[in-house]
């Protein structure tokens, strides 16, 4: 799956902006990107403390664009850029303070055009990742929330990966009908990208009417909204998991769906099924899980676990740039 997003960006390089610029995870991966041509990072952070971190781990990081909130020459421009997507919520002295921060900083990067993407979260809670992002980046026209899909991969033992998208894992807590409409749809243009072809099943405790609730309704009613859109790719549901991806029981339970049993992108119902689920299958299923990755912003910006390691922030940054147009 990495030899093809790095192809396509091979034929299309961009620049990712790391908020974290002196965290040793951060400057590992960039080592091994700037070994590469195909994506360019951007360290946040001051210049002598970056060179001197990267120094005590062994890293060369000589070559990277370094820029320090705090000597930036344009912070002018920055700040009167920032004040104007405020849209007066604050004032040039606010944005000020608010742009010695890095994660701040670096989406203003992003906002203003001089960055493609980002990626932040070693040290930045998930919170401190997407406020910036909310507040100067924004969604995309159409799109009214910002939701997450999880990538999770594991190799098959006659070769091949098999590849599963799950949504929404980490943002929305209890979405509605209306927000789990445009959520499917997210994860499944997000799928796409990792070489999924999304055959999505919509989760809960019961398949086809054998259980009765509040979430039941919602994902039956999620499905049969989205179904009504001609989607260009299958959608059924309400499923328990066994049903969505085991044929046998699949067919039983919910004879003639195009998704029973074979489903291989899953939308739960909150935010708390979503979290054990994937983590379930991260931890007991040997699947890599790769994510985050948040959907409906206007640019490819992204958040990484704190407990991280250096193979996962290059792996993370690589998906976050294939994200970009």
């Amino acid at each position: 799956m990495f030899k093809k997003l790095i192809q396509k960006l091979k034929h299309n390089p961009k620049t990712i902006v790391f908020t974290e610029g002196s965290d040793p995870r951060i400057l590992e991966a960039s080592a091994r990107l700037l070994s590469g041509t195909f994506l360019t990072p951007i360290l946040i952070g001051d210049r002598e403390e970056i060179l001197e971190a990267a120094d005590r781990e062994c890293l060369n990081v000589r070559d990277v664009q370094i820029l320090d909130p705090l000597n930036y020459d344009a912070m002018d421009e920055m700040v009167e850029k920032m004040v104007e997507l405020r849209r007066g919520k604050m004032t040039p002295e606010q944005c000020r303070d608010a742009l010695k921060q890095g994660n701040y900083f670096g989406t203003m990067l992003v906002a203003m055009g001089k960055a493609d993407c980002l990626l932040g979260g070693a040290t930045y809670s998930t919170a401190d990742t997407v406020r910036p992002a909310l507040q100067l980046v924004k969604t995309r026209p159409g799109n009214k929330i910002v939701s997450s899909c999880f990538i999770l991969v594991r190799p098959f033992a006659t070769g091949g990966n098999q590849v599963l998208a799950m949504g929404d894992c980490a943002i929305n807590i209890e979405p509605t009908e209306d927000e789990l409409v445009e959520i499917t749809q997210e994860v499944a243009k997000c799928a796409r990208i990792f070489g999924v072809d999304p055959k999505v099943a919509m989760l809960s405790y019961s398949t086809h009417g054998s259980g009765k609730g509040p979430n039941v309704d919602k994902m039956r009613n999620t499905a049969k909204r989205l179904q009504d859109m001609m989607l260009d790719f299958p959608v059924d549901g309400e499923f328990q998991f066994d049903a969505a991806v085991n044929p046998s029981v699949g067919q039983l339970k919910f004879p003639g769906s195009p998704v029973a049993g074979y489903a291989n992108t899953f939308i739960f119902p909150d935010i708390t099924s979503g979290n054990i689920g994937y983590k379930i299958a991260q931890r007991m299923g040997n699947f890599d899980a790769y994510g985050p990755i948040l959907l409906g912003l206007n640019a490819p910006i992204n958040d990484l676990s704190r407990g991280c390691n250096a193979l996962e922030v290059y792996s993370m940054a690589i998906i976050t740039a294939a994200l970009a147009e």
